[in-house]
């Protein structure tokens, strides 16, 4: 009759290696990490000892090749990339930074936005209409405030509006205006009079009695900025001649400006 041998029907769990104990055949223990087989009884031969055991599983890295993302990546922000020897960290760029690809076999960068991209945008509108009867410059209710990326860039500001005046033998000056740093921003001229005011960067919209809700639109850039401080642009406006009123939204019209950075 066939012996069976009971002790081999499944493995006998040991725990930790233990130079003094006595191994039989199919006890299986711990050692560094990883897991053995006894394939020949013996007391005190450790386990590399490729004549009494056997190796069932193999310990992991334990992160100290590289892979233990928790000690790669430290702080908000960070982006994960792998260089020429493992996992790196690419810490976080400065505000307004994009991320720049250097090309095959090299690492990935944080950089300024080179020229003619668009960085930041803001918009403000309104639906109220203003009027004025000063012969010099007054705030409408169109204003928008952004704040740069960076000194180096170019701030594009665009109005559209409804206006109107009340009487035709006048005109009505329109211009863009940053309060922040009391600037007129230079606009393309309309018109062929040269004495609104003192000052020379604006729209002239001429005489308009009766018509209302004309469309016109007003456009400037701003490159002369003194910080990355907020800034904010305004639609002003004023009338040449007493007696007439010039409106910004005539009639409840919706007008809106847009201010647009642009990296150089």
């Amino acid at each position: 009759m066939a012996t069976i041998n009971l002790g081999a029907i499944k493995f006998n769990w040991k725990g930790a290696y233990n130079n003094s104990t006595a191994y039989a055949v199919d006890d299986v223990v711990s050692s560094g990490g990883s897991s053995y087989v006894c394939i020949l009884a013996s007391t005190g031969n450790a386990t590399s000892n490729g004549n009494y055991w056997e190796q069932m599983s193999s310990a992991g890295s334990n992160g100290t090749n590289g892979t233990d993302l928790t000690s790669t990546l430290t702080t908000q922000g960070d982006i994960l990339y792998r260089d020429g020897s493992g996992l790196q960290r690419l810490g976080a760029g400065t505000s307004g930074n994009v991320l720049t690809t250097k090309g095959s076999g090299q690492n990935p960068v944080w950089e300024a936005a080179s020229g003619g991209k668009l960085l930041n945008y803001a918009f403000g509108y309104s639906d109220t209409s203003h009027g004025t009867t000063s012969t010099s410059f007054v705030d409408s209710n169109l204003q928008v405030t952004i704040t740069p990326t960076s000194q180096s860039s170019i701030i594009y500001v665009v109005a559209t509006f409804g206006s109107g005046y009340t009487i035709t033998s006048s005109s009505h000056a329109v211009t863009l205006y940053n309060s922040t740093n009391s600037t007129y921003l230079p606009s393309n001229r309309i018109g062929a009079s040269s004495s609104l005011n003192s000052v020379s960067h604006f729209t002239e919209l001429p005489g308009l009695s009766g018509m209302y809700r004309v469309p016109n639109v007003i456009s400037a850039f701003d490159n002369q900025l003194a910080n990355t401080n907020a800034q904010t642009y305004k639609v002003r406006h004023y009338v040449q001649n007493s007696g007439g009123t010039g409106y910004i939204n005539m009639q409840n019209t919706t007008g809106c400006i847009t201010a647009m950075e642009f990296g150089v």
